[in-house]
């Protein structure tokens, strides 16, 4: 039977080690991978079918605001998210809520407070700090939006929120050109945007300092 695993996504080392030492004091019962980058978060997640929850900083290399979140939502809907972050912002806090993280740790909390938020968690409840700000229906129908693109798709989009061709995406992504074309088309379909442009800047606004 696959030990049950939890993953640490965080590109800082000494902070990813600190936590590490955490979970491995706390909740021993865990195998505990890691990832640094939004790059090795989706090799982990497909070579670990067994994590049972993410801990996942927001500012990793490759990532763009909460894009790391959402794709996780999208493909391991299954899996828990807390997010991990320096930014303790309430709007920060609320737009993760809304994204579809079940819980939030400020990097600053206190070991005893960040277990408690896990435990809560891996117990099937959400753990949110008390002072958050008010929800955004922007922010809801954003999120909406997003939700109906795959997984494939949402890898597409942030292609092309970097500014990238068909053929460049074809490349990258290890598609052929066409399918591109279809994604493309789809993706903007469902986002209702008229352009690779408009879609470019909706993935913009995913960025934690960026209020829509």
């Amino acid at each position: 039977m696959s030990e049950p695993t939890l993953l640490v996504a965080d590109d800082h080392p000494l902070f990813r080690a600190a936590l590490i030492q955490v979970l491995h004091d706390r909740f021993p019962q865990f195998r505990i991978v890691e990832a640094a980058s939004a790059q090795t978060l989706g090799a982990a997640m497909q070579e670990n079918p067994e994590i049972e929850l993410v801990l996942l900083d927001l500012a990793m290399p490759g990532a763009r605001g909460f894009s790391s979140l959402l794709h996780l939502r999208g493909e391991y809907a299954q899996v828990p998210v807390i997010i991990i972050s320096s930014n303790d912002d309430p709007r920060i806090i609320r737009r993760a809520q809304q994204f579809g993280a079940a819980g939030f740790i400020s990097k600053s909390a206190a070991a005893d407070d960040m277990s408690a938020a896990i435990d809560d968690v891996l117990s099937g409840d959400i753990s949110f700090p008390s002072m958050v700000a008010e929800r955004s229906e922007a922010d809801a129908a954003l999120a909406a939006r997003l939700a109906q693109l795959t997984p494939q798709q949402f890898r597409v989009l942030l292609c092309i929120a970097d500014g990238l061709l068909n053929k460049q995406i074809a490349h990258e992504l290890g598609l052929a050109e066409n399918t591109v074309k279809v994604h493309v088309t789809a993706i903007l379909k469902k986002l209702e945007c008229y352009s690779r442009t408009q879609a470019a800047v909706l993935v913009k606004s995913l960025e934690n300092d960026h209020e829509v």
